[in-house]
């Protein structure tokens, strides 16, 4: 009887283990990641919440969500009282996309903005509200002007001026399309022959002299009547006009006029498609092309008088870029040419009195910012600020003029704005009267975002001064100091102010913690709330996403490399690794929130467990830096940004006991490119790669991105020859896998092509390309990425295993 009930117990805990043994198992599975898992569609993880915006009067905070993982998104709201989120009504979501456009009085009691093509005045107070226009034309872009007497509006390019207290509408300029007539257009430019003929005729016959008699008393009694008052007409000829603005008192109208340039584009076939037919895809010039120009003007109603604004004397005008003492022939023949350098004009900033009005000007080979104050009554400029930089003006806060950029007022003589003029992007002020200029932060880091309060006391701005891999939110008073830190997670806190600025919205994220909502009030040591949870998958939580270690390598020339470092769960015999080169360049990957290669970072995971050390570098040229690291690939991508990836597989092998032999790389966009570079450059340090889009030839690409890099290829060639991959294919020795999508517009599939046709000539067979007849630059669909993703794992597994 013992025996029996002892040996039915241990059967029992037999089949208990056995069951826990094999649901181990199951979840172990269930967990276990696999390309098909990760490149499905990424609902499976969860949404998180995005695109933060505030009702106007703070009252509501609404943001797109999914947590029902439906097709699309949905616009979900929290009020002050409820901070559970709500579906937002239709009516709700009318009235927020009239939110996200409305302009305030100087005193902030009233606003206007436009709505289904009319335009509304509203009270502050009492929410009442008023129609301004009612009319079967598109009104738009609404602002108060004339000391906040009168509303300006825009009809069909023109401004139209409504008078709050009496209703009456004025229009302010006359732009015409097209060319002016002829000046003497009326007159009779006869010739000897024609004129005799005219006067015989009118000896001749009495009828003609007695009509024309009756014509010329007719014109004298009209120009005797008192003429109604006309307004100047501006005729645009050949150009567009945009960026009009109006001074607050009315009495001045800035615009600029631009005049495109003709150049060839690319053509992307499109062989998939539903008519059966291939259809070709308009695409974009290639660099060099010939740039659009710019013109700035000012309208001055009080006098009828129109002034261009002129940059003769303005400093550095002229200035040839030191590149071109490389072609001392080239430099020579520039040097002859007396014009200025072609200038982009920025949107001007008025002050709020309208004292002064500050200009932001651009030289379009992106080497020279002026920041300038513009006399309106006499077109002049003077300088206030002139930021140089022998690569290119760049930066967080600064790339993108007054219309992306940091800057504004803080009083009617003291400016602020964003330089790198200590290398670091950081804030400064200038008295435009003293001319004085004051640093308002200091320190190696970069200042990403600023807002100036309302009360104009303090600015609210994001700095990575804690580690360039987070993002916090300070407030710092005008005069500079310390700033006061608002948020306190580790990680990346994404900031939108309320109205009153006394709360702050922020989404938040962690390395291996996708973004959540937060709210918290608008101070120092704030608690903040929680205000959503990722509706996750269960497969998603049953897997313990890995925390990467953010370090530093210290590359060749003694610069710290930031990383993240995936470490392999059980490292195999052969010690393989990964580097991933992120795409973009100007990116920043090894920090400490939530990835925008959210795909990258689980495959990366997956590695690690597949036994791989994965690394994954801010090489230079990323963000987060500073202006070196930004500026540290001119003239020669290819050079430092991929020595840094050499050094961090040295880094691999010494630190980490990684075999050199089996090392691979890979990487998208600039990432594709690096990873060619690797293989063709330094084949004896990568044994495989995958070059996913890459450009293999930097003339074909566009103009904007690099330009600022590389110049021009007609008057650089040096830099393009040294930095494209398609002539260096001959050294690859390694395994190279090359994946397009063959309806690529950023980077087009002609790239790959190209590439093919020079590895075929060269007679390399240790390659393959895989074109993606669905694709653009960005996959979307999950077959894509799957079979692309499944493909690179297998040349890890076949050739670093």
């Amino acid at each position: 009887m013992i025996y029996s009930i002892v040996t039915s117990m241990r059967k029992s805990t037999c089949c208990i283990v056995l069951l826990m043994a094999v649901a181990h198992l199951s979840m172990a599975q269930s967990s276990a990641l696999t390309v098909e898992k990760i490149m499905r569609d990424p609902k499976w993880i969860g949404t998180s919440p995005s695109n933060l915006q505030w009702s106007f009067d703070g009252r509501q905070l609404y943001f797109n969500w999914n947590p029902e993982k439906a097709q699309t998104d949905s616009l979900y709201f929290i009020t002050r009282d409820n901070l559970v989120p709500q579906k937002a009504s239709y009516q709700q979501r009318q009235n927020l996309l009239r939110s996200r456009d409305i302009t305030y009085n100087s005193t902030r009691s009233s606003y206007v903005y436009d709505k289904d093509g009319d335009i509304f005045l509203a009270d502050v107070k009492t929410g009442k509200e008023r129609r301004i226009t009612q009319t079967m034309d598109v009104e738009s872009d609404p602002l108060f002007s004339f000391n906040d007497t009168k509303v300006v509006y825009t009809l069909n390019q023109n401004l139209y001026a409504w008078d709050i207290a009496s209703g009456l509408v004025t229009q302010l300029t006359n732009f015409q399309r097209g060319n002016p007539p002829p000046k003497d257009a009326r007159k009779d430019n006869l010739n000897t022959q024609e004129k005799w003929l005219k006067e015989d005729q009118l000896k001749t016959f009495d009828v003609l002299r007695s009509r024309k008699q009756k014509r010329d008393n007719t014109d004298s009694m009209a120009s005797a009547i008192p003429k109604r008052k006309t307004l100047r007409t501006i005729y645009l000829e050949d150009k567009s006009l945009f960026g009009t603005t109006v001074s607050p008192d009315g009495r001045f109208i800035t615009y600029r006029l631009y005049k495109a340039s003709q150049g060839k584009t690319t053509i992307v076939p499109n062989y998939v498609t539903e008519s059966g037919f291939t259809e070709d895809i308009p695409g974009r010039t290639k660099v060099g092309n010939v740039q659009g120009t710019q013109e700035l003007f000012v309208f001055d109603t009080e006098k009828d008088s129109l002034l261009p604004v002129k940059l003769n004397g303005l400093a550095g005008i002229r200035d040839l870029p030191e590149y071109l003492h490389d072609y001392p022939a080239l430099y020579q023949k520039k040097q002859k040419d007396s014009a200025n350098r072609a200038v982009d004009f920025l949107n001007p900033l008025w002050s709020e009195k309208g004292t002064h009005v500050m200009l932001d000007l651009r030289a379009q080979d992106n080497k020279d910012r002026w920041i300038c104050l513009l006399n309106p009554a006499t077109g002049k400029i003077s300088l206030l600020d002139r930021q140089h930089d022998s690569a290119w003006i760049g930066g967080p806060g600064i790339g993108g003029g007054f219309g992306g950029a940091n800057a504004g007022w803080i009083d009617e003589n003291t400016c602020w704005f964003e330089s790198e003029a200590t290398g670091y992007a950081h804030l400064y002020s200038l008295n435009v009267i003293t001319g004085v200029k004051k640093a308002l932060t200091t320190g190696q880091f970069e200042v990403q975002q600023a807002e100036l309060s309302k009360d104009k006391k303090f600015f609210f701005i994001s700095t990575n001064e804690v580690h360039p891999g987070e993002q916090q939110f300070y407030r710092l008073p005008i005069t500079g100091g310390k700033p006061e830190r608002i948020t306190g997670m580790t990680g990346a806190n994404l900031v939108s102010l309320s109205p009153d600025e006394k709360q702050v919205a922020y989404l938040y994220s962690y390395s291996n913690k996708p973004w959540e909502l937060y709210l918290q009030e608008n101070k120092p040591g704030a608690k903040p709330q929680q205000i959503t949870q990722l509706a996750a998958s269960d497969e998603f939580k049953a897997y313990a996403w890995k925390d990467p270690q953010v370090l530093t390598i210290t590359a060749r020339d003694g610069a710290p490399v930031y990383a993240r470092l995936y470490k392999p769960s059980t490292p195999v015999a052969s010690r393989p690794a990964v580097i991933f080169v992120h795409g973009a360049g100007y990116l920043q990957n090894a920090h400490k929130w939530w990835s925008s290669y959210f795909r990258e970072y689980m495959f990366n995971n997956m590695l690690a467990d597949k036994g791989y050390t994965v690394l994954d570098i801010d090489y230079r040229g990323s963000a987060g830096y500073g202006r070196n690291w930004r500026t540290g690939i001119y003239r020669f991508m290819g050079g430092k940004d991929l020595t840094d990836q050499v050094d961090a597989a040295k880094y691999l092998v010494d630190s980490l006991g990684v075999d050199a032999k089996h090392i691979g790389l890979y990487g998208g966009s600039y990432g594709g490119f690096i990873t060619l570079m690797a293989l063709f450059t330094t084949p004896d340090v990568f044994a495989a790669g995958a070059a996913l889009r890459p450009v293999t030839d930097w003339a074909q690409y566009n103009h904007g991105y690099t330009s600022n890099i590389l110049n021009e290829p007609f008057t650089d060639s040096l830099a393009y020859r040294r930095s494209s991959p398609l002539y260096y294919a001959n050294g690859l020795k390694g395994h190279l896998l090359i994946c397009h999508g063959i309806v690529d517009t950023n980077v087009n599939f002609q790239d790959a092509v190209k590439l093919s046709q020079r590895l075929i000539e060269l007679r390399k067979d240790n390659w393959d390309i895989i074109g993606y007849p669905m694709e653009d630059h960005g996959f979307v669909e999950p077959s894509s990425w799957t079979d692309e993703y499944k493909r690179i794992f297998k040349l890890f597994e076949t050739n670093l295993k």
